[in-house]
């Protein structure tokens, strides 16, 4: 199954986005941050956005997410110094609105994501929630974040995901994360679409702080994602955007 996923891969990099295709599966995605105009040799703070959606060319459901791993261009950084730190304990068994209340200095992202809970023998049921990003405690060094949701479909329930932001060195990439998307409603969930925007200021010691900076070293920024499914399927594309190097 994964050999012949691959096989079929296709997968089209582009400034406006990107289109992956194995099989019957069919990924959208797209990103980009702001500002574009940046300094060539010296990191200046940026928000990032990104997301994507998960169809099927034959307009069945898909198979079911498992993982997201996203690498992220090496001319950038993440900063949390000074940042205050939500310990995991804070958001369990929360709300939305109770998690965001508990730790609401350490929010670096807000989005939200979109899911179909297929029971057998009944009609498809969506389900969505927004997701809160918090700055949780560093992890071998590495930040780190946990990204929390809420759904009350089938029965109310709190799902906070922990993710590494790990340090690498591979090439133009210079970060990467990877999600484990939970179980929904006990396995009969499929995710379809999700969409974040990460970002934070901040001062600290007199200072003024971002979460996440950047640089136009080359003219363009890009990110890469990996997606895995639990029939084995496995899909990656790659997007890339326009910077304007400031003089």
């Amino acid at each position: 199954m994964i050999v012949a996923a691959l096989a079929l891969l296709v997968g089209a990099a582009t400034a406006s986005g990107f289109i992956i295709r194995a099989g019957d599966i069919v990924i959208h995605g797209d990103g980009g941050f702001t500002p574009t105009a940046l300094p060539r040799h010296q990191d200046a703070p940026i928000t990032i956005h990104g997301g994507g959606k998960i169809s099927t060319a034959s307009g069945a459901l898909p198979p079911i997410l498992k993982t997201i791993t996203l690498e992220f261009d090496r001319h950038g950084s993440v900063q949390t110094l000074g940042l205050p730190v939500c310990p995991s304990g804070r958001l369990q068994a929360t709300t939305v609105s109770q998690a965001r209340k508990a730790c609401p200095g350490a929010i670096v992202g807000k989005g939200y994501g979109h899911a179909i809970v297929a029971f057998p023998e009944q009609a498809p049921i969506p389900v969505s929630s927004p997701i809160t990003l918090f700055n949780g405690p560093k992890k071998g060094g590495n930040p780190t974040v946990y990204a929390h949701a809420y759904t009350t479909v089938p029965a109310p329930t709190t799902f906070v995901v922990p993710i590494v932001i790990e340090r690498i060195n591979d090439g133009v990439y210079g970060y990467r994360t990877e999600a484990k998307i939970p179980k929904l409603a006990g396995g009969s969930g499929i995710p379809i679409s999700g969409w974040l925007r990460i970002g934070r200021n901040w001062i600290y010691k007199g200072k003024r702080h971002s979460y996440v900076n950047a640089r136009c070293e080359t003219g363009r920024l890009q990110a890469r994602g990996e997606f895995s499914f639990n029939d084995g399927t496995y899909l990656s594309g790659t997007v890339f955007k326009p910077c304007t190097a400031l003089k």
